[in-house]
């Protein structure tokens, strides 16, 4: 029985779905995992075997991909749509089930494949913020102009399910004719369904029930990482107090270069008197100076870091949210787009950090930020939150999928 699982994003889009298809392995499934080019490395690491969807995702995030460079989302959306097809169909031999997550035109292209196949579709949310609720509206999308007198939740949620109906929906609606099937109305809600997955902690980042969607929330499908911190992290780690961990993954961030990031996120953690240790990721954080106070990492085991600094800074992406939560770390979230904001706020909510405030920080305000974070009874609530953080999501979410293939399975003998 094979698996097949879709994401078209960043690292915090794959790292989800590498911790379900372990779970999924672990229970007897064979998994296939359509994603970027960028990730095959990562998952040959782990033995799970990679089909490659579109291009590679930081090239085109940052304008590498020749013709791509002032695309947006809608401008790809056709061609995402039929890779993500393409590469489920090519790898369906045995296909049990179909679950998607990330760029919405490239699970809109894994629902049609599913049903083409005549298999379960199941649609995984990162953040309880993507799905419509009467509780909370939806993000806002780049481009799309609200009305002044639509105020409510539901009136905003339309508009959402409007606009994306204007963005994809033509587009989408193509596809699926020309692999032989219908056109659908209410593209959003196709793609979503109305029995989705819900990723999240259920702590931080809750969901309120609603009559339009049976959401399973699971909890975050977190990928175990044993792999060891380098000898040189180590020795910086060893040779003084916790230092405050600053790094924005898979986010290049807006309004500033990389020196003059670099330069104000540095003076603001010295402020503080504690030493910095620098993530590069997207944003290429260098150092400025030759202090020994300063240290500059790449890609590691953040789940093994972030116990062992005092603060971690970073863009508010769900995983690393989690993860910092889960070391019982107090944070500081720069977001800068999508779901960041909605974790900004739980983080603040919760007390076990805070959120800055704009998307480009300076030494002085994330100085500021800082001195919420370190202070002591924001280190005291991040610990007690940190032993609420759940740990199984991707197992429940694993045995709930393999049911609902069982359940499938007995139907269609039944017919």
């Amino acid at each position: 029985m094979r698996v097949v699982l879709v994401t078209y994003g960043s690292r915090g889009d794959v790292e989800p779905m590498m911790g379900l298809a372990l779970r999924l392995q672990a229970l007897g499934a064979e998994v296939r995992v359509c994603a970027p080019p960028d990730f095959a490395e990562l998952l040959n690491g782990v033995d799970v075997p990679l089909s490659p969807v579109g291009w590679p995702i930081r090239a085109l995030a940052t304008g590498a991909v020749p013709g791509k460079a002032k695309a947006g989302l809608s401008d790809i959306a056709a061609e995402l749509t039929a890779t993500a097809y393409e590469a489920v169909v090519a790898v369906s031999e045995g296909c049990a089930a179909v679950v998607a997550t990330g760029s919405f035109p490239a699970a809109a292209g894994a629902r049609t494949a599913a049903e083409k196949l005549g298999v379960p579709y199941a649609f995984t949310s990162l953040s309880p913020s993507y799905l419509p609720s009467p509780h909370h509206p939806p993000p806002p999308w780049p481009g799309q102009v609200i009305p002044a007198r639509v105020t409510d939740n539901r009136g905003l949620w339309d508009l959402n399910a409007e606009h994306k109906n204007a963005l994809f929906g033509e587009t989408i609606n193509n596809h699926r004719a020309s692999v032989g099937l219908p056109p659908v109305d209410g593209i959003r809600d196709h793609v979503f369904t109305d029995h989705p997955f819900l990723a999240t902690d259920p702590v931080l980042g809750p969901w309120q029930e609603t009559p339009e969607l049976a959401v399973a929330q699971t909890g975050a499908w977190i990928r175990p990482d044993e792999r060891p911190l380098p000898a040189d992290l180590e020795a910086f780690l060893a040779a003084g107090a916790e230092p405050v961990y600053v790094g924005f993954g898979s986010m290049p961030m807006r309004g500033a270069n990389a020196q003059d990031l670099s330069r104000a996120v540095i003076e603001a953690v010295r402020t503080q008197g504690r030493r910095v240790l620098l993530g590069s990721g997207w944003a290429d954080l260098v150092l400025i100076d030759d202090r020994d106070d300063c240290f500059v990492v790449g890609e590691v085991n953040q789940q093994a870091l972030f116990r062992r600094v005092a603060a971690v800074v970073h863009h508010g992406g769900a995983g690393t949210t989690t993860t910092a939560a889960r070391a019982g770390t107090p944070q500081v979230l720069v977001p800068q787009v999508a779901d960041q904001p909605y974790w900004a706020g739980r983080v603040t909510e919760l007390g076990i950090g805070t959120g800055h405030d704009g998307p480009t920080p300076t030494a002085e305000s994330l100085a500021a930020a800082l001195e919420i974070a370190l202070a002591p009874a924001t280190g005291a609530r991040a610990a007690v939150v940190a032993e609420t953080v759940r740990t199984d999501g991707a197992e429940l979410a694993a045995k709930l999928l393999l049911d609902k293939i069982g359940r499938s399975a007995s139907a269609v003998s039944a017919d």
